[in-house]
């Protein structure tokens, strides 16, 4: 692990009545801002939409990381590539042409990424890892938030980015779902390069020093496992 590891927030769990300060709260230890898209028929929750993201984006420089857990994504990305979304991803079975919504993503400016829920193997994903940027390993299955985290999961860090290193390509793995404090260790050592972190930030009263212990923990784990790498 030569580079920092990226902390990506999940506001789905934020005060949305005071969205304006949790998103200040967690920006200083923030790489990403990350929006999980529930449409109610993909799974079973609904969230918001692109004038949310436009709202964020007017209101921070953090890059936005949309999640989409939608059916028919082709309709909905340029949306939310006009609202201001800098990565978007989507769920490998929620449309018939994967490959023509990798496509459209790039083509409206951000950066694209590919979604793997637990019940879908691998080999799904593998014919597209040369077109992404991005892999979100769902440690939980996508619904809802404060899940605990499927530690079986972690495995399909390591074994996607041999995917990708016997195709010539890098792919950056997100880990989502279930992370916390207290096995951040464990989610590092599979090899995660960004981890998205809800509940544990934003359903606390004090936002600004759960986002701040999340990035300690993150950092000081992350140093630690380069130390032991390098020894």
């Amino acid at each position: 692990m030569d580079a920092k590891v990226k902390l990506s927030p999940s506001v789905l769990n934020a005060d949305f009545a005071n969205l304006g300060k949790a998103i200040r709260d967690v920006e200083p230890y923030s790489d990403y801002i990350h929006l999980d898209v529930m449409d109610g028929h993909f799974v079973p929750n609904i969230t918001f939409g692109p004038m949310v993201v436009e709202t964020i984006k007017r209101i921070t420089d953090v890059p936005i990381d949309c999640h989409l857990m939608i059916y028919n994504p082709p309709e909905w990305v340029e949306a939310f590539a006009d609202a201001g979304a800098d990565r978007i991803s989507f769920h490998v079975r929620s449309c018939r042409d994967a490959e023509s919504v990798i496509r459209a993503i790039k083509a409206f400016g951000a950066s694209p990424g590919l979604a793997v829920s637990p019940e879908v193997p691998l080999f799904e994903l593998k014919p597209f890892l040369g077109m992404i940027d991005f892999v979100v390993v769902m440690c939980v299955y996508p619904g809802f938030g404060g899940q605990k985290l499927m530690p079986e999961m972690l495995n399909r860090v390591g074994a996607i980015k041999r995917d990708a290193t016997e195709m010539g390509v890098f792919v950056e793995v997100e880990v989502d779902g279930g992370v916390k404090a207290d096995n951040l260790e464990q989610v590092l050592q599979a090899g995660t390069d960004t981890v998205v972190v809800g509940s544990s930030i934003f359903a606390t009263l004090d936002v600004s020093a759960a986002a701040a212990e999340i990035r300690r923990v993150l950092d000081s784990t992350s140093a630690t496992l380069r130390g032991c790498t390098s020894s």
